[in-house]
């Protein structure tokens, strides 16, 4: 991911404010003298008193797509962070619009020429970017559907108004900040938010369209697919779980014709992050010798982990629990893995969301409560395993790509009745039947039987569940009982209910000291990940509120309860044409 930062309507437009503007954009991009969302270019661009900042990571035509980037008569400036999947067919219905670089947002520009401020609904990727119009001295700002990039918006007391990707470029100079919501753009014309993603489960209606396995199968593989558009050695992050594992076969099967493949081969590397003798670190290797790929694992030390978290809370901007758990190990891989020469990779996140793949979703009452709470979890990944997934890379200059949140995905998925989405142990349905099915293929396997029908396991339990009971235990050294028992005076926010909790608040109120910082960062009860309002869906969740899976007392194979269960295993159809119709992380590089 790239990095962009503006500050627009400053009355300062000053040779020092430019200066500042510039040393904001570094701060924001800079980690141990490294660049590290955007370490290939640098630019910025003033005109009047807007000032746009990028720092550029290079994945689709590295040689001439910096930015920012102009249409024609360069009276339209924009600064970009994303990739827009169909640019090339978007330039097809550009004719009469001449190009100056090959970049996939060199089509923006254009767009807006032609549609004005209702284009933002024709890109198919996911994107972050400013557009100044200088013929008209207007801007327009826009983020895309899930919230995948990361952006803020901010307020000076002058009037201005500042755009970043990342919190720590705007939170010392405004009065006022927030997170950016996804599927929204901003217009100067205006003033306000407007709405541009608007999809039929967005209102939270229950749906009724007929699981098809096909249909769900042919969706996914499109959204991966799409997905392999670089002029970069990439890869795919493979932790031996379902998600993570489908992505990976599936990139193994089409990565031969793709441009790529052509470019840098189509010879796959798959890499594992987790604790020695973690469940991801054996199902990871698993998986790779099925596919056939060149393997190696990378193994952290609890203490390690502990060591890294508070750079994570630095970058990641969060003080969440189970997002900084999940981050830490993804942090300390991309380090290993950008340290390979890769500077981009697929990975696995969004499935849970909209398949109902968390534990907890055993629980769910009925088919409405079941998808209204899968539409809550969507509406809320930009702050967490987002978050997470885009600041945890971007730290070392890598970009991740996840297609489970392709917006023509999320559609197939939302629009079938939830029915087929329930979990039904006693028919042989677990968690995210209807995506296992649709690949359970026995003429041509996508993956070995035990691993798409694998339980669910969080990427901070996978890892090695030792990891987490190493963090409560570092946390009970540095939080006394007097300090909890006053928690809530003094951070009556968010109050910490957790020495855990308390020690990452600490660390997150050094680095963001200012009330609108706190205020980016959700809160609320949970259990497994589950949202405030699924907690009600079993009384003895509440006795128990922890994000972790293990939490799903009663559900989880190894819970906090210690109870031993039998895993469920379901009859498997010889294709996914026999399906009944209501039935329902680590890194593999391209060298």
């Amino acid at each position: 991911m790239c990095g962009i930062l503006a500050v627009l309507g400053c009355t300062d437009d000053s040779q020092a404010k430019r200066v500042r503007v510039l040393e904001l954009s570094r701060r924001q991009f800079f980690f141990s003298l490294l660049r590290h969302r955007g370490p290939d270019w640098s630019g910025i661009y003033q005109h009047e008193d807007n000032y746009l900042a990028h720092e550029r990571l290079a994945i689709v035509d590295p040689d001439s797509g910096d930015q920012p980037l102009f249409n024609e008569d360069k009276t339209i400036v924009v600064t970009v962070n994303g990739e827009i999947y169909n640019h090339e067919e978007l330039r097809k219905d550009l004719k009469n619009h001449k190009f100056r670089t090959g970049s996939d947002c060199d089509v923006i520009s254009h767009l807006y020429e032609e549609h004005g401020e209702n284009f933002v609904d024709m890109l198919d990727g996911v994107f972050s970017f400013v557009l100044l119009d200088t013929k008209h001295n207007s801007f327009m700002v826009a983020r895309d559907a899930i919230g995948v990039t990361s952006l803020y918006i901010g307020w000076g007391l002058d009037g201005s108004v500042w755009i970043s990707s990342e919190m720590k470029g705007l939170h010392e100079d405004c009065e006022h900040f927030e997170v950016f919501p996804p599927g929204h753009l901003y217009s100067s014309k205006s003033g306000r938010f407007k709405q541009w993603y608007n999809p039929p489960w967005y209102n939270e209606s229950v749906p009724s369209t007929p699981y098809e396995p096909l249909a769900v199968r042919r969706a996914f593989e499109d959204a991966v697919t799409k997905r392999l558009m670089s002029d970069v050695p990439f890869g795919v992050l493979l932790s031996g779980g379902l998600d993570s594992s489908l992505v990976v076969s599936i990139t193994a099967r089409h990565l031969a014709g793709t441009k790529a493949a052509k470019r840098w081969g189509s010879q796959l590397h798959s890499f594992c992050v987790g604790l020695e003798g973690s469940p991801d670190v054996k199902a990871g290797k698993e998986v790779a010798d099925y596919l056939g790929t060149v393997h190696h694992e990378f193994h952290f030390t609890v203490q390690d982990g502990i060591d890294a978290i508070e750079d994570v809370i630095y970058h990641v901007e969060t003080y969440d629990v189970t997002t900084i758990r999940a981050s830490t190990p993804m942090f300390l891989m991309s380090r290993k893995i950008k340290s390979l020469g890769v500077k981009m990779v697929l990975s696995g996140e969004g499935s849970d969301e909209i398949f109902g793949g968390y534990l907890y979703f055993h629980k769910a009452p009925n088919k409405q409560e079941f998808h209204q709470e899968t539409c809550r979890k969507i509406k809320a990944l930009h702050k967490y395993d987002c978050l997470r997934a885009n600041k945890a890379t971007s730290a070392f200059g890598l970009e991740v790509r996840i297609p489970f949140l392709d917006k023509e995905f999320i559609n197939t998925v939302m629009s079938l009745d939830p029915e087929s989405k329930m979990i039904k142990p006693e028919e042989g349905r677990i968690e995210k039947w209807v995506l296992r099915r649709a690949f359970d293929d026995e003429e041509r396997p996508y993956l070995p039987k035990h691993i798409l029908y694998r339980q669910k396991e969080q990427f901070s339990d996978g890892v090695g569940y030792s990891w987490i009971d190493g963090l409560k235990a570092h946390a009970a050294e540095n939080v006394n009982d007097k300090m909890m028992s006053n928690a809530a005076h003094i951070f009556p926010h968010n109050t910490p209910l957790t020495k855990e909790a308390y020690y990452y608040r600490m660390i997150f109120e050094r680095f963001f000291p200012q009330n609108s910082a706190r205020l980016t960062v959700p809160g609320g009860a949970t259990v497994a990940c589950s949202t405030a309002k699924a907690v009600e869906w079993d009384a003895n969740w509440s006795n128990n509120m922890d994000p972790s899976g293990r939490a799903a007392i009663g559900v989880h194979l190894s819970d906090y309860d210690g109870n031993s269960k039998v895993a469920v295993s379901s009859p498997s159809p010889k294709t996914v044409e026999d399906t009944p119709m209501m039935m329902g992380q680590g890194v593999v590089i391209q060298t």
